[in-house]
Order: structure tokens, then sequence, then C-alpha cells
């Protein structure tokens, strides 16, 4: 038994999720009774629609609470099919579409799927935190693809990492942690560069809904039958109807593939909550006026942000084009001293020393942008009221000034 080793190597090799570790702290900050502003986690203020409980309610008066088929029963698989072909000109049948446990599971099951020991996974950064860490869970080789001021991968820095081996390009569009949206002629030009070099695009569109300024919202597999083979379309309710708790996502993509996904899923977590599912049909039929009520509070509250956020010396925040992130860049303060909360000298070395430091003295929560394959900037999520937005501002720009 000495010689037992307790983990796997892939278990030892994933990192911990930067958001949920700095929400964490913060939380435990709450319990002891400490004011804590957090900008965290990327989770909607709003409650989930009342005509979206009521489902639910009614699926659980009915007895809908056994097991269903693993990958979604059929009326959410035709509400999602009818969904894509409606908002996003797309055509898929029952057999091309799986239901998970939110849009990560999905993720996490096409990883699984496809990719196998030493293929490459294309990631622009800044990144979503999961993506690196889902394709070394699935024994891939992350090649991340920096990207420049409005965080945008151009077709040609993507063709500088393809490869051999190269299996997967990840698209984020609005994106997690940027809000940086693609443009039409932008998905075009990566879409022709899969099709010529024959690897998979996962389209991460979980934000869809919340874009700003009148942009044009394009799936990239709507861009021809070529590029639609090739792509599988990630999406779910967490984000556009406030449900991140009811843990639904889905994905649409290869017959093949999604029977895979399926077995992948069929052997760990089995179908997602029947009550839940029974919910995501009335969100994706349902009238919609709360999902549009939501994008026009966050449009309001990234005006508010923004601006604070420039107004801080040493602050710069691009405009973000959808989600509700924005990410500044704070490395202007790197290397300079502040006052810890033990009332010692600390020295800002990156934007974990930072986001630590602005958490116990100005106790005002944002995610360090190292996890985002960013360490110049932080993340902060405006999924929170105006109010807690101005007062967050208020203390950054107080503990900033302190610094020397």
């Amino acid at each position: 038994m000495s010689n037992l080793q307790k983990l796997s190597q892939r278990a030892v090799n994933a990192a911990p999720s930067p958001t949920l570790g700095i929400t964490a702290k913060a939380n435990a900050l709450k319990a002891e009774g400490k004011d804590i502003v957090s900008f965290s986690a990327g989770e909607p203020d709003f409650d989930t629609p009342e005509n979206v409980k009521q489902a639910a309610i009614k699926a659980l008066a009915a007895g809908q609470t056994k097991y269903t088929p693993s990958s979604g029963t059929p009326a959410l698989k035709k509400a999602i099919i009818d969904k894509l072909q409606r908002d996003n000109g797309l055509t898929y049948k029952p057999n091309e579409i799986i239901a998970s446990c939110g849009a990560k599971h999905s993720i996490y099951n096409l990883m699984q799927a496809i990719i196998n020991d030493g293929d490459e996974v294309i990631i622009p950064a800044p990144y979503w935190v999961s993506y690196p860490e889902q394709a070394k869970l699935a024994d891939g080789v992350p090649v991340i693809v920096e990207t420049g001021s409005d965080f945008l991968a151009r077709a040609e820095d993507i063709a500088r990492a393809v490869t051999t081996k190269t299996k997967l390009l990840v698209l984020n569009s609005p994106s997690n942690p940027t809000g940086a949206v693609y443009s039409r002629e932008q998905l075009a030009r990566i879409a022709d560069l899969a099709v010529t070099h024959g690897f998979y695009v996962m389209s991460d569109e979980i934000y869809e809904k919340i874009l700003f300024d009148d942009r044009e919202f394009v799936s990239i597999a709507s861009l021809g039958p070529e590029i639609k083979n090739l792509t599988f379309t990630v999406n779910g309710l967490s984000k556009s109807h406030s449900m991140t708790g009811w843990r639904i996502g889905y994905a649409a993509g290869d017959a093949e593939i999604v029977a895979a996904m399926g077995r992948i899923q069929d052997q760990s977590t089995s179908n997602p909550s029947s009550i839940t599912q029974a919910a995501a049909v009335e969100a994706l039929n349902g009238p919609q006026e709360a999902v549009a009520t939501m994008r026009d509070a966050f449009e309001k509250r990234r005006t508010v942000i923004v601006d604070g956020l420039n107004a801080i010396p040493g602050v710069e925040c691009p405009t973000p084009g959808g989600a509700f992130y924005v990410f500044p860049k704070v490395s202007a303060y790197y290397g300079k001293q502040g006052i810890g909360a033990d009332g010692k000298p600390v020295t800002i070395t990156g934007s974990d020393a930072f986001a630590t430091w602005l958490l116990e003295t100005a106790q005002v929560a944002v995610v360090p942008g190292s996890g985002f394959g960013a360490d110049g900037n932080v993340r902060l999520s405006y999924a929170t009221s105006p109010e807690s937005i101005r007062k967050g501002l208020e203390r950054i720009a107080a503990a900033v000034a302190g610094l020397r």
C-alpha cells in the first residue's frame, strides 16, 4: 500500500478554477460579516423568468421526476432544433443534438469524444479558464494563440498555430472574459481556414443573447455546409435566462460524434434533471421579454463600469461588445507597493497578487487574469446592481491611489 499513488496524473495536472477560487474567498469573508463587493462570479443577478419557474413547478406536479433519455427528452431536442433554426438559420436532426448538465458539460463531453493523446486544441487568449484544462483532461495539448488589443484572433494568427496534429479550434463569441465579439467577416475567414485544413471548431455561444450596440450575432456553423459539418455549436440557458443553478446546456453537430458524446454521458452523469429539461423547453419556446430586459440592464451597467474604471489612473478598460464582463489592464500597478490587511507592505507582482490584495484590503473581489491567459488584466463581472458597481469602483480607486 505504501507504493499506492493516490491521484491520477490528469487529476494532478488539472488546475483549480480561479473564478471559483476568488468567489469562495469572497464568500468566506462575507460569512465573517465583511461587506464584500463581488465582481467575480459570471452569474446574472436576476431571477429566472417566472414562466420558466412555473413550467418546472407544473412538471414536478405532473410527476415528471423519472429518468429521461440520457441526451435529452424529445421535447427538449425539438425546442433546441427550433431555436437553432429560428435564431441561427441552422438545421439539425434530433440525433445531432445532445442536452447536458450545462454548456461546460457539453464541452467536456466533446473534448472527451474527439481528442486523442497529443491532439492539439487551438485556443485564442484571453480564454475561459476551463478550455485548456478540459483539453488536458482529454490528453490533448492546448495551443494558445495570442490576440491584440481587441482580444480577437485573426485567421492568420490561427493559421500560424495549425499543424498536422491540430484537431480542434475553440471559439467563444461573445467572449468570457473580454466581451469581444467576432464579426461575420472574421468568422468567414476562420471558417475557410478550418475547411482548408480540416479541423473541427467548437463554437461556444453561451452569451449569444447579450450583445450591445446593435451588433449582429453570427454562428460560424451558419456560414456554409462545409463549416457546419466541422462545427459543434454549444449553448445553454444559464446566462440568457439566468438559469445558472438549473444546469442545462446543449450541443449540436455531427451525428456520429454527438452519439459518442451521448455514450460518454451515459456512463457519467446520465440525463440532465427531468425538471430542468421541462423548464428549458419553456425557456426556449416561451416569451423572451425577460431576456431583452436583462440585456438592456447589462448594457446600462456596462457604461457605468467602463466609464468608472477608465476614470481611475493606471487602468485601461476597453468597451466590451457583449457578455457581462470587462477585462481591464491593470499592469501599471505591478511592481508597486501597498499595505496589506495585516498592516505590512505588499508588492503587487501580478494579477493574482493584485486580486488578493484588493479583496483583503478593499473588500472587492475581482478575478485575476492569469487564469485567462492574460496576467496583465483582471476580470470584473457587472452582473450586479449599479449601486454595487459604483461602490466597488470607489473602493478600487481609493485602494490603488495608495500604491507607491
